[in-house]
């Protein structure tokens, strides 16, 4: 193994660890040796995630429910694990997503939108973010070392039909990265570093119906996708996790601050 790029032994927390995104990474963390924290506000996912994960081996797992939009519920998270292991090397802000409420018909205009379902998107993917990297970055900052991975998205990097809010809040991680990279470094040291990656397109859960027709086809969002993805395919939820290892590594000991697309090529494709 090159040491430059490992995390073994290293206290890595992974919210949003009970959905795909979150348990492929954290599944990923275990392989490489890591001592994983499970975070998720569903106690039934998170349980089947602790199961997959203990099965794998490698490094070591502890699951715990929180609520990433409690700040009380994240202060309790953080007082476990440095009761249990010390310290927290790692923070992969991974828990969010978007809902129907906040999701647009193509000829359906904003005004439709409710409001509700555009609080509640921005609240849990800016906030969400946001409030662990508050609680936990402080855990860092006594430490003067630590990592933290957060999810920005394409729709952050240009304008996307039908997500508006899911789009605003991705906007505001991306640059809320770049701004706790910057007080963290100033303030405590080159020891810590907050960066971010952004997807291109993935097939999961949450997407699934809108690339995929009932029959198996590809949408009509689909082939836009791959006509504006030079790689013309989507990507694996795998090919995630290389990336962000890298990050959270001493290979990536220079690097704050960056929002890393993930996305085969579509976010500097012209189409032209």
């Amino acid at each position: 193994m090159n040491e430059m790029f490992s995390i073994a032994g290293k206290v890595a927390i992974v919210t949003g660890a009970g959905g795909v995104l979150g348990g492929s990474v954290a599944r990923s963390f275990v392989e490489q040796g890591a001592k994983v924290v499970a975070l998720d506000i569903r106690q039934e996912q998170l349980d089947k995630r602790v199961e997959e994960l203990r099965a794998v081996g490698g490094g070591e797992v502890m699951g715990l429910i929180c609520n990433v939009l409690d700040l009380d519920s994240i202060r309790a998270v953080a007082e476990q694990v440095v009761a249990a292991w010390g310290r927290i090397d790692i923070l992969i802000n991974i828990a969010g997503g978007n809902m129907p409420g906040a999701t647009l018909r193509p000829d359906q205009p904003i005004f439709d939108m409710k409001i509700e379902d555009w609080n509640k998107v921005t609240n849990l993917n800016m906030n969400g973010t946001v409030y662990p990297s508050i609680i936990f970055g402080e855990v860092m900052a006594r430490q003067k070392k630590g990592a933290i991975v957060n999810i920005s998205s394409m729709a952050a990097l240009q304008s996307m039909t039908n997500v508006p809010g899911y789009s605003a809040a991705k906007a505001a991680v991306t640059n809320f990265t770049m701004w706790m990279a910057m007080d963290m470094a100033l303030k405590y040291g080159d020891g810590i570093r907050v960066n971010a990656v952004a997807p291109g397109f993935f097939i999961g859960d949450q997407n699934r119906a809108v690339l995929i027709n009932p029959d198996g086809s590809l949408t009509e969002r689909s082939h836009k996708v791959l006509a504006n993805t030079p790689m013309r395919r989507f990507g694996d939820i795998t090919e995630l996790n290389g990336a962000i290892q890298f990050l959270c590594s001493d290979a990536a000991s220079f690097i704050t601050g960056v929002n890393l697309p993930i996305d085969g090529g579509f976010s500097m494709f012209s189409g032209v």
